[in-house]
Formats: structure tokens, C-alpha cells, sequence
């Protein structure tokens, strides 16, 4: 196959996987990200995520992850679910509903991966998902998926943002999409205006240090500050208000992930249910489920903070 179409078949063969979008960009340094990261890193937003500040180079170099990359291919996987949860209920973040994407996603790139070196022949190639020092979002802007909000997230125009995003990089020389050179977040301010610790400001940054997500995932302290008392809505993992609020999430559909039907339990369990819940039933229900994450010990400190 020549370039085009072997483009053409890698990105059917993301649709038979699954995956709702694939654009693919040229690999190449980022140095504006660079700049930007460092800046983001030198005021510390990244609060104590420690694991953010290592691996620099990584993040802003794809040849430091795959030798001689050529090309980043960037997915996005739908995983917005046909119901939310009960308002009254203790809130866990639409991502977490199902099986944990990670180990859902990680298959899907291996599979990929396998069928294109059978296919193409012998190439060297990476995947990615939200665990590893990729800028993600970047390159799906680069790969024409979106944009990248005022909320940080990527903001897709026929499907919003609750999409996860993963990558593939690779040494060999595919045909590139343009990027994605336009705004539509405008003159908005929804989600700035609606985030209840003002974690989002109103230049496309995000204080990481301030988010519900944070607060409730990564803070591996055995006390949330104080100051943030009242301000969580409920929420125990992880945080959807900036979505929720977003235009453009009016576009959002259910998806066809048959791996992300939402457990049962996380749709209907009570405050009470949490509470009188053990570390062994914890381990035994979200065993595969991206919860483990905050671990039993991370969400009885919030399922404390939410009640003060």
C-alpha cells in the first residue's frame, strides 16, 4: 500500500476497534507545550503531582518515547452513558461508570499495533493511554480531532468532550491531517463561571491544584483543605461540572461501548451504602473499575469531606 492508503486502512481499522474519531499528525518537538508546561509547573498547579514534573523531555519530544517516530495517531473513544446518576446520590465522574479505560483502550492499541506490523511489515511503535507522559490533547488538536477548551478539555465539534483520548506513535510516514485551527469556546465562560473552587481561569489554564478531580483522585494527603469545605457538590471521584455546563457536550450521544456499561452499584449506591461498605466488598466490586484508583482509604476521606 502506498502512504494514502495505508492512512486510509489504519484509520477504518480505529473504527472497527471501536473508536469514534482518529486524525494523525506529524511527529515533531512541541516547544510552544514546552514553554507552556513549564510555566504551568513553575506556579504549581500541579499541586502533588509530583509524577508531573518528571519525564519533561517525554512530554514534549516523541522520538524520546519511540526512537525515529514519524507519526502520532490520536483516538478518541465516546464514553458518554445513556443515564447519569441519581442527583441526590453520592457523584462518581461519567468516565468511572464502567470498566476501567485503561485496560478497555490498552487492548484496543495492542490489537492495532499487531495488525499493523502483520500488515505494513516490521515497525516500531507505542501506545498511550492518560498514563504516560503524552500531550495528549495537543496532538489531537494537531491531528484535526478539536480543540482544547477553556476547561482544558478537548472539545470535539460533533461529539463534545467526553471522549477519552489515547495515541499511537510510530515510525513510519503516514499521511497527515490538518490541525485544528479554530476556537469555539468564543467568548463563553460557562465553565469558567461554573467551577465551584474557581480552579479554571480564564486564559485556557487550569489550576490543577484546585479541581474536584484532584482533590478526589490524586491528593494522596489524609486530609482535603479546609478551604474547599462545601464547594465539592456532592461529588467523591473525580468531577463533571465544567462538562456538564459545556454548549457543546449538547452534542454528546451514548455510547457503543459494550465495556463501559455502567456497574449498577455505582449508579444506585447511597450515601449509607458507602458508608456501611468494606475495604474487601470495595476491592470485590471495583476490581475493574477505575475507582481502585482513590482507593477505599481516598474515598472514605471524601465521602467525610462532602458531609462537613
Amino acid at each position: 500500500m502506498n502512504i494514502v492508503d495505508q492512512t486510509q486502512w489504519i484509520k477504518n481499522l480505529a473504527h472497527e476497534e471501536g473508536f469514534d474519531f482518529c486524525g494523525i499528525a506529524r511527529s515533531e518537538a512541541l516547544s510552544e507545550d514546552a514553554r507552556r508546561l513549564e510555566n504551568w509547573l513553575n506556579q504549581g498547579m500541579q499541586g502533588s503531582m509530583k509524577y508531573m514534573e518528571n519525564h519533561f523531555d517525554l512530554r514534549v519530544n516523541p522520538n524520546k518515547l519511540v526512537p525515529g517516530a514519524k507519526s502520532v495517531i490520536t483516538f478518541l473513544l465516546n464514553y458518554y452513558p445513556e443515564k447519569a446518576q441519581s442527583p441526590h446520590l453520592p457523584k462518581i465522574s461519567k468516565y468511572a461508570y464502567g470498566k476501567d479505560y485503561h485496560e478497555v483502550i490498552k487492548q484496543k492499541l495492542n490489537r492495532i499495533l499487531e495488525k499493523l506490523k502483520k500488515e505494513i511489515g516490521e515497525i516500531h511503535g507505542r501506545g498511550f493511554v492518560d498514563s504516560a507522559p503524552v500531550l495528549e490533547r495537543t496532538w489531537a488538536q494537531k491531528s484535526g480531532l478539536g480543540w482544547i477548551g477553556k476547561n482544558g478539555n478537548l472539545i470535539n465539534k460533533q461529539m463534545g468532550s467526553f471522549l477519552f483520548i489515547s495515541t499511537l506513535i510510530v515510525d513510519i510516514e503516514l499521511a497527515y491531517d490538518d490541525a485544528f485551527a479554530k476556537d469555539f469556546c468564543g467568548s463563553c465562560r460557562k465553565c469558567v463561571d461554573a467551577c465551584p473552587t474557581e480552579a479554571i481561569l480564564d486564559n485556557k489554564v487550569v489550576d490543577g491544584s484546585k479541581c474536584i478531580s484532584y482533590m478526589t483522585i490524586e491528593l494522596k494527603e489524609a486530609l482535603i483543605p479546609q478551604s474547599m469545605a462545601g464547594k465539592f457538590e456532592n461529588w467523591i471521584f473525580g468531577c463533571d461540572i465544567c462538562q456538564d455546563i459545556c454548549p457543546w457536550n449538547r452534542f454528546s450521544r451514548p455510547n457503543q461501548e459494550a465495556q463501559f456499561t455502567p456497574l449498577p452499584e455505582i449508579m444506585n449506591l447511597s450515601l449509607i451504602d458507602w458508608e456501611e461498605m468494606t475495604e474487601e466488598g470495595f476491592k470485590k466490586l471495583f476490581k475493574e473499575s477505575a475507582l481502585k484508583r482513590a482507593k477505599f482509604s481516598g474515598l472514605r476521606r471524601n465521602l467525610r469531606f462532602i458531609q462537613i
